[in-house]
């Protein structure tokens, strides 16, 4: 009897496991999509949206998202959760969405901004409050990261680390994990990437020590590590010329001093040279190491238990510019459900795989159309040089002909 009330109890706390978890938000932008979400009015060049999967897919249907359709453009639109979301409550606060480059990206932003209560979705803009903000940018070769990025007290505090996007043509799924002991964890297609600690790898607070303001560097502080070698004495023989006259040049037999001067040998580097001499240098054994103040209690330090903590997340936005259009975006999850988030990503992943076969396919058909392409010119080009040899060959004759004839 008493087994039966644990296996019961313990079927209840299961149960309300899973009634407990919520998905505040999410978005496969299957059809009907265009009245979940809001295209932003702020600026009247906005680029377009095109509802695809792209050339290549995995599933024809479920890889269906949103892509930016126009070179060169900004692009705003937004979406309403179904329910506000928590940052750092009791649970979890599980950020996850997918993105696809086709175009191969050289510039562009495919982050997504996670927006308070009260927005205006039709002013969503680049410098609109965000809650968090995460997700790759790509720019070049010097920016191909992941940004996590949290607001502050009216500051958008970047992140420390230093997160490699994934940039080629397939469909990745970006996860982004906050607890509500502010430890975190960055995952890509599934797979750990980063984690720590919100107060250890963004700024959100000064620092607990300061060096002192007031602490000067001792007048006997040797900071040298190095000294000359008192023992070190210059070799008697080092002077020597740089040049010297070439010991194998002859005054020329035609040479006439009273004409033409007094010889002189031509100048050649000396191989003894050995340039200017320099006394070694040995560790300083009076060296102290670098001098730095020491540090003290910083009076500006004020602990907040609430960094990062957020009870008004309400809105999806994205907001980038790109120079070459063609990122997907999918896949949006909110959730404080890791599972959920979990399985989401792995038929994501799974699809991917698919996807990848796909893609294989097309740019192997497209490696040997262009390997046709190429043999036909090169055939093209052997038979016109085929042909005009076999007209000189023609004319020769006739030249000939006409030049005997211009002789007689």
């Amino acid at each position: 009897m008493f087994s039966k009330h644990i296996i019961l109890a313990a079927l209840v706390l299961s149960f309300v496991a899973v009634v407990s978890a919520e998905t505040f938000f999410y978005e496969p932008f299957h059809a009907g999509w265009e009245k979940r979400w809001v295209k932003s009015k702020a600026k009247d060049n906005y680029g377009e949206w095109k509802h695809t999967a792209g050339e290549w897919y995995g599933d024809a249907e479920e890889d269906k998202g949103i892509q930016t359709a126009q070179d060169a453009r900004h692009y705003s639109i937004s979406a309403k959760f179904d329910k506000v979301a928590t940052c750092r409550g009791e649970k979890p606060l599980v950020l996850q969405f997918s993105t696809k480059h086709p175009q191969n990206i050289d510039c562009g932003g495919a982050y997504i901004k996670y927006l308070p209560s009260g927005v205006n979705q039709e002013d969503f803009k680049d410098d609109t409050e965000y809650r968090i903000m995460f997700g790759p940018d790509v720019c070049g070769s010097a920016t191909r990261r992941v940004h996590f990025i949290f607001n502050y007290k009216g500051k958008n505090l970047l992140w420390k680390k230093t997160l490699p996007c994934e940039t080629d043509q397939l469909t990745h799924i970006y996860t982004a994990i906050i607890n509500p002991d502010a430890s975190y964890e960055v995952q890509i297609d599934g797979v750990k990437k980063e984690s720590g600690n919100l107060y250890d790898d963004w700024d959100f607070l000064a620092p607990k020590e300061i060096p002192d303001p007031q602490a000067k560097k001792p007048a006997d502080w040797v900071d040298e590590k190095e000294i000359v070698d008192p023992e070190d004495k210059k070799p008697e023989d080092w002077d020597q010329p740089k040049y010297i006259p070439d010991p194998q040049a002859k005054k020329p037999e035609d040479w006439s001093d009273e004409e033409d001067g007094t010889w002189e040998a031509p100048q050649i580097p000396n191989p003894d040279y050995k340039g200017e001499w320099k006394p070694r240098m040995i560790p300083n054994p009076a060296y102290k190491g670098e001098w730095s103040a020491p540090l003290i209690p910083n009076p500006d330090y004020v602990f907040d238990e609430n960094v990062g903590k957020y009870n008004d997340i309400e809105y999806a936005g994205i907001e980038i510019w790109q120079v070459k259009a063609g990122t997907i975006f999918d896949n949006i999850l909110v959730t404080d459900d890791i599972d959920v988030a979990r399985e989401q990503a792995q038929k994501v992943v799974e699809r991917a795989k698919k996807e990848k076969e796909a893609f294989d396919k097309i740019e192997a058909a497209k490696r040997q159309k262009e390997e046709e392409e190429r043999k036909k010119r090169e055939e093209e080009e052997k038979k016109r040089q085929e042909e005009e040899a076999r007209k000189k060959a023609e004319e020769a004759p006739a030249e000939e002909k006409k030049a005997e004839h211009d002789e007689l």
